[in-house]
């Protein structure tokens, strides 16, 4: 194969690399803006001036909410946890093919002895 080939495929290479980069940069943000939500739910707000049974009626409703969200966020993070593996396996290929291309890059390009 000729260096001009080879050239080309370097650059795909680098083409495909930043794409799967670009795809575990956005997995990645996405699995923290959900660890962030869930994070929220964790302190419960402040009684909003409810004393006594109406207060304690506010707070089992939102624990009631809170616990819902947090399942269903729970359900998301796990997608976005498989999908930051995915991503990252495929970051990790990419980048590998790149390396390998540009190593034949530079032998195609020292003269033969």
């Amino acid at each position: 194969m000729s260096r001009q080939s080879l050239q080309r495929l370097e650059d795909l290479a680098a083409l495909i690399l930043d794409g799967r980069l670009s795809a575990l940069r956005h997995a990645a943000r996405a699995k923290a803006d959900s660890e962030e939500r869930l994070a929220g739910l964790a302190a419960p707000p402040a009684p909003g001036g409810l004393s006594g049974a109406a207060g304690e009626l506010a707070a089992l409703n939102y624990q009631r909410w809170a616990d819902a969200r947090r399942a269903e966020i729970n359900r998301v993070l796990a997608r976005q946890t498989a999908e930051l593996a995915e991503a990252t396996d495929a970051a990790r290929t990419a980048f590998g093919r790149r390396q390998a291309l540009a190593g034949l890059v530079g032998k195609a390009g020292k003269p033969r002895r």
